[in-house]
């Protein structure tokens, strides 16, 4: 099928060619990849704080910078207004990043109500900007049995949503009760490997994508509305022009 094919129903004017030039970096890197990491618990000894402070410190490792949240004092949505320190602090801190972890213990199945509460007060759009859209997103789970993947699928559901780029891998840490020493860091094993993995793989689509994330989400529906909006009231204007000139004339 060609252009021609479907031209009645596509604008021209708005339509785009994906190439290799277009994907090119702008410009030379000049800082660090900015990664937040979310997790999900408020227990004194919270696996998926630990497990996300681990894979902080891989990330450091590989020359990221990272902010980690922490979720204690973060009102439930809606029951205090946005301009609430910790939602304040939240917002900011997703602006700031180019990539996310997101990291839940699973608990009924699915995700906490802890992690669930962050995300909600993440908006799609927030002060003329969207705060999550095209960031990259690793996902991981921790669980007090056997190994599921419950969490990390609701976790892709939510990177979904937000419009964010969720890479192919993820972890899910079983009887994590097990993985971490008295310290609090995680003790060689398979799982930990993974977690090596999946940040390597998310600093890859992080530098990847990070400079043309504008690019990335730049929607032919989006820019055929907003060039149909701009006519819209460029003919109110002049509509308006012209009234006022017919009013001074009499």
């Amino acid at each position: 099928m060609t252009t021609d094919d479907f031209t009645e129903a596509l604008d021209p004017a708005h339509f785009d060619r994906p190439n290799a030039d277009k994907l090119a970096p702008a410009a030379p890197l000049t800082h660090p990849p900015r990664i937040l990491l979310l997790y999900g618990s408020l227990r004194a000894r919270s696996y998926s704080r630990l497990l996300v402070e681990e894979a902080a410190r891989l990330l450091t490792a590989m020359g990221a910078e990272t902010r980690i949240f922490d979720p204690r004092g973060l009102p439930l949505p809606d029951a205090e207004p946005a301009d609430h320190p910790k939602v304040v602090e939240l917002r900011t801190l997703s602006e700031w990043s180019e990539g996310q972890v997101w990291c839940s213990p699973e608990r009924h199945g699915t995700i906490t109500g802890v992690f669930k509460c962050q995300i909600d007060w993440l908006p799609l759009e927030y002060r003329g900007i969207r705060p999550t859209q095209g960031r990259t997103l690793a996902v991981m789970q921790v669980s007090g049995g056997s190994q599921s993947f419950n969490a990390v699928n609701t976790l892709r559901v939510l990177g979904r949503w937000m419009r964010m780029i969720t890479i192919p891998n993820q972890s899910s840490v079983a009887k994590a009760f097990e993985e971490f020493d008295e310290t609090g860091r995680m003790k060689p094993s398979s799982y930990y490997d993974r977690v090596v993995d999946v940040m390597e793989e998310l600093m890859k689509f992080t530098l990847l994508t990070r400079e043309r994330r504008d690019y990335f989400t730049s929607r032919y529906s989006e820019r055929r509305e907003a060039s149909l909006k701009a006519a819209v009231a460029e003919a109110a204007d002049l509509s308006a022009i012209a009234m006022a000139e017919t009013g001074t004339q009499r």
